[in-house]
């Protein structure tokens, strides 16, 4: 957590990453655009980073790229034989035991979970490239904003690999089983139409109106009171594990937390 009296108007800024508090509002910004906001494992430990030092004041996180693209997915040097000098290679992680390869996996996912938490709501604002691990960032926010020029993209079963950085998960919920299975196959690219008509994506506009639609959105969802937000979050991730009358009870319970706290009526 960010300390009372440190600067919060820029709290950290490293390893193609930068983090900026305004009151309520966070911004996480991939700032690397002469790669194209290629991703690396230092780029994923500093995007857990930014998800430790947010301030509790934060209620909305804005996530964007520099540049002309979101972030074009993994770094390439990656792939080759000398890899990112200090990270492992892609040979020395297949040798790992399972374990061990396991562990570093679950590492790498941490930059992607955070942003789904119950006391917060995320925006990835997209626009260009959104390509591998740039398609699974953005599906690990809650929100999407496209500009018109989307091109997102699962192109790891094309590496022969598969997608591995949480966005599985979401991508079935979203567009449902039988597209996410063709869109991760194929590796094809999803632009802003159809982005929108499957749910991938809540809004499309022209590219230079991105920062405004992100902006006006993030505005509406601070308007809410917190509480309610937070509540309504967590009933909505839950639905989906609930039987509809479990979920009946669910919206029984939140309510009379609700109730009793505007009351000033403890339990």
């Amino acid at each position: 957590m960010a300390s009372p009296d440190q600067d919060l108007a820029h709290v950290l800024d490293k390893d193609g990453v930068r983090l900026t508090v305004e009151d309520a509002l966070a911004t996480v910004t991939l700032t690397n655009p002469a790669k194209r906001n290629a991703q690396s494992p230092a780029l994923w430990r500093t995007l857990a980073e930014a998800g430790r030092s947010l301030p509790g004041s934060v209620r909305v996180v804005v996530l964007r790229g520099e540049g002309q693209s979101f972030s074009a997915g993994l770094d390439r040097q990656m792939f080759s034989p000398e890899g990112i000098p200090g990270e492992p290679t892609f040979i020395e992680l297949a040798r790992r035991d399972d374990a061990g390869l396991d562990a570093t996996i679950a590492e790498y996912q941490q930059a992607f979970t955070w942003w789904r938490r119950n006391d917060l709501v995320s925006i990835a604002a997209v626009q260009g490239h959104a390509i591998g691990a740039g398609f699974q960032l953005a599906l690990a926010c809650d929100l999407r904003v496209v500009a018109d020029d989307v091109r997102f993209a699962m192109r790891e079963t094309s590496l022969g690999l598969v997608p591995d950085l949480t966005g599985t998960h979401p991508l079935v919920s979203l567009v449902g089983y039988a597209r996410a299975l063709e869109i991760c196959a194929t590796g094809r690219f999803v632009q802003a139409e159809e982005a929108v008509a499957t749910g991938l994506a809540n809004l499309a506009v022209p590219a230079a109106d991105l920062d405004a639609a992100v902006r006006d959105l993030a505005g509406a969802l601070l308007a809410a009171p917190r509480d309610a937000v937070v509540e309504t979050k967590a009933l909505l991730r839950g639905a989906g594990d609930r039987t509809y009358e479990e979920q009946r009870a669910a919206e029984r319970q939140a309510q009379a937390r609700r109730l009793r706290d505007l009351a000033g009526v403890g339990e």
